[in-house]
């Protein structure tokens, strides 16, 4: 559910504070505010957000703003999907991309 428009969007005031006191392309500004959302302010600055695990670095742009931070600092890993059947399909793969590069290899003219 959103925010009410009476309301605004909430940013974290610790975080505009920190904003003020660098400038735009400085040192990585680390934050644990995964819930503040992205104002115009905040474009040029880099921040480290914080997944749970460890802070992953969030460049702003503009077309950012109006988003929150947490969007673009995933607190997941994905690894892949499936098991033997997905393994023995990309080894195929492999195989094929091989004996392409092999065809496609000519060999040196020998004098």
């Amino acid at each position: 559910m959103s925010r009410s428009l009476k309301k605004g969007p909430f940013t974290d005031p610790k975080l505009l504070k920190k904003i003020a006191k660098e400038k735009p392309g400085g040192k990585i500004i680390k934050t644990w505010s995964r819930d503040s959302v992205i104002t115009p302010e905040m474009v040029g600055y880099a921040f480290g957000v914080h997944n749970g695990k460890e802070h992953i670095t969030v460049s702003v742009v503009e077309n950012m703003v109006g988003h929150r931070l947490g969007e673009f600092s995933p607190t997941r890993k994905f690894v892949r999907h499936g098991g033997r059947m997905q393994r023995e399909q990309e080894q195929a793969a492999a195989d094929v991309e091989r004996k392409k590069s092999v065809e496609e290899k000519p060999e040196p003219e020998k004098k």
